[in-house]
């Protein structure tokens, strides 16, 4: 953060207090003071018939949002005749119930009041307090988590009255610092959702590439294409293009620290860095070991790998591999051909519904064979490399945005650790 911005922070040094943050904006020394949350809002009761002519909202961990936003349209079944809760711009809601103990606050930035349910709590900050910095408390502590969780008198379910909410006693500085940091938070949120929001989009994008770019069932061409190309594209299986490998027993007998060949595990599936991330988190396997076990590695080959039980219904996140490698044998690896372009191979794969294949028991499973029956459709090969060339400049876009992404949501998460008691 930029002092031309009058968001420069500072550690402190010298403490005479406890009751202080690590991180402060430059000017503040006092220390914080415990207060009931109920000293700090005044709820806002106003009953109003659904016929008013007020947007219906549900408030969601997600956000405040409309109803027929949320649901997709109008949702059915509510009877408008019956009071609601009105949220005026500005206000706090929250629904009053939860499974886990966590509750989210969503304030209303909509240019209308909405109603909620008259379940819902209202209320908003008093002169007191400053509102960002009390939404970002409740929504953001561990010591807030704490006093919801001991809301629970029993049942399945935590209830969060705001009587009950009001008796939350939370360690909170003068108007002026909560100010300061409320519009760092603030700031901070609207970046992370416009960058969220560009991150959608761009996925969104792609998913409408993928549809006019590749041929859709029943079609031997597809809408879009580069120009010059022409004909029909070849109908085939994956089997005919490249093959499953099972993998191998984990070596945990010895370790090939960092050089040899690196061994992927299924839980690889969870990691969204790149190769050189994913190398670094696994063991090695060195070349006595590979002779001893008579291990074979894939060579060299574009290759995707995924979980044969389980985690791939989940999750189905592929990652594509160029150099030699082994996996465990909870992985299946399908490896391309040499003769195919590998980026045209990976992005085929996007096109692939691999959920729709598995083998439905006790755990969702793949069988290799199943795999190598998928029928798909193969342009020419130089056709393969303009797709694969275009889809791969886009990959790479959405992966910088990705990372811009979960570098603001770390800074949020150090600041947050930092910046409140």
């Amino acid at each position: 953060m930029t002092s031309e911005n009058n968001l420069y922070v500072e550690k402190n040094k010298a403490e005479v207090s406890k009751n202080v943050p690590e991180l402060r904006f430059q000017g503040f020394i006092d220390a914080w003071e415990q207060r009931k949350l109920g000293t700090l809002v005044e709820e806002l009761n106003e009953n109003i018939s659904g016929v008013s002519g007020f947007p219906i909202a549900t408030s969601s961990r997600k956000g405040l949002f409309l109803q027929k936003e949320y649901f997709s349209g109008e949702r059915t079944g509510i009877d408008k005749n019956i009071n609601f809760h009105k949220v005026p711009v500005g206000y706090i809601t929250y629904r009053h119930m939860s499974d886990d103990s966590i509750f989210k606050f969503n304030k209303n930035s909509f240019e209308t009041p909405v109603l909620v349910s008259k379940e819902y709590p209202v209320f908003k900050s008093n002169s007191n307090s400053d509102q960002e910095f009390l939404l970002i408390h409740l929504n953001n502590s561990p010591l807030f988590l704490k006093f919801s969780t001991m809301q629970k008198l029993g049942g399945t379910r935590v209830r969060l009255y705001f009587k009950n909410l009001k008796t939350y006693e939370l360690y909170a500085p003068t108007f002026e610092e909560q100010k300061q940091i409320g519009t760092l938070f603030s700031l901070l949120n609207h970046t992370i959702t416009l960058h969220q929001r560009k991150l959608d989009k761009l996925k969104l994008i792609k998913q409408g590439y993928l549809q006019q770019i590749f041929p859709q069932k029943g079609e031997k061409v597809p809408r879009v294409r580069f120009t010059n190309f022409e004909g029909d594209w070849k109908q085939c299986k994956l089997g005919d293009i490249g093959s499953i490998q099972s993998g191998i027993g984990f070596p945990d007998s010895e370790q090939g620290g960092r050089e040899g060949t690196p061994f992927f595990k299924v839980s690889d599936m969870n990691n969204t860095g790149n190769e050189h991330e994913m190398k670094t988190a696994n063991n090695y396997v060195n070349k006595e070991q590979l002779k001893r076990m008579r291990w074979k590695p894939n060579e060299g080959v574009p290759a995707v790998i995924f979980a044969k039980v389980g985690a791939a219904i989940m999750l189905n996140r592929k990652r594509i591999i160029c150099t030699p490698f082994l996996n465990d044998n909870n992985t299946m690896t399908y490896v391309f051909d040499k003769s195919w372009n590998i980026d045209f191979g990976k992005t085929l794969f996007d096109t692939i519904n691999l959920p729709r294949f598995a083998q439905i028991g006790a755990l969702p499973s793949y069988n290799g064979s199943d795999i190598e029956n998928i029928k798909v459709s193969i342009s020419s090969k130089y056709e393969q490399t303009q797709i694969g060339s275009f889809f791969k400049n886009l990959d790479n876009t959405i992966t910088l945005h990705q990372s811009k992404l979960d570098k603001l949501k770390l800074l949020k998460q150090a600041l947050l650790q930092k910046m409140f008691m």
